[in-house]
């Protein structure tokens, strides 16, 4: 009877999966809030900033959009784009001891990470919206097709540049200070919680070099028709650096694999 070696990538989708059941049970069992804590972050940062914006002159629209729904859309956008980041940028360092296994590469847990956290913030986005339409009497998506689009771009770009914050931060421990202090600067000024066509036009052409900016217009405008976008919002710009991140994420792993496996 001969040996019938199995097809990389049957191999490849059964290594992912083994990875996939491993990180979800994790994030179950990492604290006492376990999965509660997925569903309440959205849902407190909503309660602070619609708090916030109310003690500060009761706005229900905002931009051609209104406010609540323009809020969650942003907030939680920018949680998938951060989070596929991050979670992917300390996935090499947590899942050392699996390298033993030659089946097992840096990038593995790299990927399986990011597509968790696809699947747990459109599980949570899904919810929210569907509980605004039915119970806050909202309206759904107008272009929800495009919608879907540009949060499957929100996410690319977190795996993206996580491909890169892993290989560089697994190298450098430091690195990964460094993005963590950055993380709330970004996520002030990303458009996420304020629009950014209160800010003067020096600052806010700065920021129109953050591809999440584009993203989070983009999709906003396709969930409400009558928002008005910042001028200069291009669907070209954040595909483009999300393209390069990724083949600079890719090379940076094939360069490095070997030191990565060692880390």
């Amino acid at each position: 009877m001969s040996y019938q070696p199995r097809h990389p990538l049957k191999v490849c989708k059964h290594v992912w999966h083994a990875l996939f059941m491993r990180e979800a049970m994790a994030r179950m069992s990492a604290d006492r809030f376990g999965w509660s804590w997925i569903l309440l972050e959205p849902i407190l940062h909503l309660i602070i900033f619609i708090g916030v914006r109310q003690l500060m002159g009761r706005v229900k629209y905002i931009q051609g959009a209104e406010f609540i729904p323009w809020l969650i859309i942003g907030i939680i956008s920018f949680m998938i784009f951060r989070d596929a980041m991050m979670r992917a940028m300390g996935a090499i360092r947590a899942n050392s001891s699996l390298f033993a296994y030659r089946q097992v590469h840096p990038i593995d847990p790299v990927i399986v990470r990011a597509f968790l956290e696809f699947t747990i913030r459109s599980v949570v986005l899904t919810l929210i919206i569907v509980s605004l339409m039915f119970f806050g009497g909202y309206r759904g998506p107008d272009e929800p097709l495009l919608v879907i689009a540009m949060w499957i771009l929100a996410w690319w770009l977190g795996l993206s540049f996580g491909l890169v914050l892993s290989v560089v931060a697994t190298i450098t421990e430091e690195i990964e200070k460094i993005v963590k202090l950055l993380m709330f600067p970004l996520y002030m000024l990303s458009g996420a919680i304020f629009p950014l066509k209160a800010l003067p036009y020096s600052l806010r052409d700065v920021l129109m070099y953050n591809p999440i900016v584009h993203v989070l217009e983009l999709l906003r405008h396709a969930y409400f028709h009558g928002y008005y976008m910042l001028s200069g919002v291009s669907l070209l710009y954040p595909v483009q650096c999300a393209l390069v991140a990724s083949l600079l994420g890719l090379m940076l792993h094939v360069r490095f694999k070997s030191r990565l496996m060692s880390a």
